[in-house]
């Protein structure tokens, strides 16, 4: 249909893609332990648009713009890896209360963390997808592979593929929230804890700005 072939093999391999533990995962893991698998459920779903968005760029050509031309790439790239470091900085920074204060050095801890409400969680999810070349160049190198090249609709194919990609990364990635959730209810409990989670993500983030912006088109 539309030209694909070969489907078997191209559900095996994007299962195996996504069972692959990469930054996406870790940040589902840390917002699901952070903020219970609600928080994974919306960084999970997040991610799955930032990459429904690129599918439909690889089917309407907007990937290969992207990839042939080295303005567009470096824009995108540039802009991408400044939000990201932004985001991890801002998380880097956080303190608890009473932290900076040594009157309060006997008083219960608390967080005054900035409250992240899972809409945050959620448009983070899919920005840092949305704004990373790397995803772009991903979907324009995967799905084509099993496209036969006279296929006479081959928008339709790509899109069918990427849905497909991106419904069983969605599935595994909300298994993923849940049993990260359930493995970190103490950490939740921990006000202490809870900092220093915050500052791994803001380090994630910072980490994933820094690879952008050493990307390079190919």
């Amino acid at each position: 249909m539309f030209g694909i072939h070969d489907l078997l093999m191209f559900l095996v391999a994007g299962l195996l893609l996504n069972m692959t533990p990469g930054p996406d995962t870790a940040y589902i893991v840390g917002r699901s332990a952070q903020m219970g698998w609600r928080g994974g459920a919306a960084a999970a779903f997040g991610i799955s648009t930032g990459c429904l968005v690129h599918v439909f760029g690889s089917a309407i050509g907007l990937s290969a713009l992207l990839t042939a031309s080295a303005t567009t790439f470096a824009m995108v790239k540039w802009a991408g890896a400044a939000y990201l470091v932004y985001l991890g900085m801002t998380q880097l920074l956080a303190r608890r209360a009473g932290a900076a204060d040594p009157r309060m050095a006997d008083a219960a801890p608390v967080v005054p963390l900035r409250q992240v409400f899972w809409q945050q969680v959620f448009w983070q999810g899919a920005l840092t997808n949305i704004l990373n070349p790397k995803v772009a160049m991903f979907f324009l190198a995967f799905l084509p592979q099993f496209v036969a090249a006279d296929a006479p609709h081959k928008p339709l194919a790509f899109v069918l593929l990427g849905t497909i990609f991106v419904v069983n990364s969605t599935i595994w990635c909300l298994g993923v929230a849940v049993v990260a959730a359930r493995a970190a209810r103490r950490v939740r409990r921990s006000s202490a804890a809870l900092l220093w989670l915050n500052r791994a993500i803001g380090g994630l983030f910072v980490y994933l700005g820094a690879r952008i912006a050493m990307l390079e088109a190919r």
